[in-house]
């Protein structure tokens, strides 16, 4: 009797939102309820939430995109990792800034996304109009992992 093997495809959510000041919000909240449906999708949440809406606001703040373009978000976990996507329309590719002094009040979004993501880039999109950014995240160690070291799989009492 031949084996039947059923491929799990990552579910992944895409949204598109309007470029404004309170789309980064809506993002989040995108997010939260999309890792609330997934087992342990919780342990992506705090710097995911963080991440995507540093993304987002790169976006909607820096893009040289017409205002009445819109901003798309992309999210799946794979290979346990949670992967973070925001497209824009505009044609500027981000850079971290230098050291930012105190008395700034911006300009830290992507020194976060350098330090908290495990890796992170731009691409250009498919049919050459704007561009994504894109970040992997690792997920944060459960309760079991912090106290016992290993997974709760393995921990037994």
């Amino acid at each position: 009797m031949p084996s039947l093997r059923t491929v799990r495809r990552p579910r992944e959510f895409a949204a598109r939102l309007p470029s404004q000041d309170d789309t980064a919000p809506l993002a989040r909240s995108f997010l939260r309820a999309y890792l609330a449906g997934l087992p342990r999708g919780e342990r992506y949440s705090d710097v995911g939430e963080l991440l995507l809406g540093e993304l987002v606001t790169n976006a909607v703040r820096h893009s040289d995109a017409p205002p009445d373009r819109l901003v798309e978000v992309r999210f799946a976990v794979a290979a346990d990792r949670l992967r973070l996507e925001v497209h824009d329309a505009g044609s500027g590719r981000p850079t971290l800034r230098p050291a930012v002094t105190p008395e700034e009040e911006c300009g830290r979004g992507l020194l976060l996304v350098d330090e908290l993501a495990e890796r992170w880039g731009c691409c250009p999109r498919a049919g050459g109009i704007g561009k994504f950014v894109w970040a992997l995240i690792s997920p944060a160690p459960g309760f079991t992992e912090l106290v016992f070291g290993r997974s709760p799989r393995l921990v037994t009492v």
